[in-house]
């Protein structure tokens, strides 16, 4: 599955993620792989995990922050007035 990092807590070494079904995801720091987990802000970095089901209780597993490249930013243009 795929969602957005809505927040991580590096103390408590946990968080949360809204899957793109609009759902909200409990994600340990453990669950991460590669013991890569997120530091800094993380609003909104897109992650790949795994569904786990224990007891009626749906968490994220196997989660992996995405590198994805920003699309370029537009260049500023010059106004053409000349100046005299």
């Amino acid at each position: 599955m795929r969602g957005t990092m809505l927040w991580f807590n590096e103390e408590k070494d946990h968080g949360y993620i809204s899957t793109d079904e609009g759902e909200r995801l409990y994600v340990a720091g453990e669950s991460f792989q590669g013991g890569r987990r997120p530091q800094g802000r993380v609003s909104g970095l897109v992650v790949e995990f795994e569904l786990n089901e224990q007891n009626g209780t749906r968490e994220a597993g196997e989660a992996v922050l995405v590198d994805e490249d920003s699309p370029p930013r537009a260049r500023l243009r010059r106004g053409g007035r000349v100046r005299t």
